[in-house]
């Protein structure tokens, strides 16, 4: 096993419903640890410039849209293996199809409201990390 960073983000729908205490205990109680954290409203052109490698889909608009809505959480976990527990503890895309106890099972509403966002590989998660944060926010 290896310590990793991943990103994490708490969605406006999940921050909208006072669910971010909640979900960052998710994380912590896997053994996840929170190393860097800050609420902010991400604007439409960081949305975009965030989501690009979704351009060309069909729901590119939407989720600029929704993830430009309200406030989030962005943070970066560390942690053995931090990735894959991420998506572990986050659940599938689909609420509907998560298995119980993910952090999208719970909470989520739909696959566009599903309450969090984790990056998907290291070096994603590297370039994620960058886009948010600088090495001084970074205290672990």
């Amino acid at each position: 096993m290896s310590k990793e960073r991943t990103l994490s983000i708490v969605k406006p729908d999940a921050t909208e419903r006072n669910l971010t205490g909640k979900v960052v205990a998710c994380f912590e109680e896997q053994g996840l640890r929170v190393i860097a954290q800050k609420r902010m409203r991400i604007s439409h052109r960081q949305a975009r410039d965030f989501y690009i490698v979704h351009k060309e889909r069909p729901f590119y608009e939407e989720l600029v849209e929704y993830m430009a809505s309200g406030p989030v959480v962005v943070q970066v976990l560390e942690g053995e293996n931090a990735v894959l527990r991420n998506r572990e503890i986050m659940g599938a895309t689909d609420p509907f199809k998560a298995t119980a106890g993910t952090i999208r099972k719970e909470f989520g509403e739909s696959i566009e409201r599903n309450s969090v966002h984790g990056s998907d590989s290291l070096e994603n998660a590297a370039i994620e990390i960058r886009f948010f944060f600088s090495d001084l926010e970074i205290v672990g």
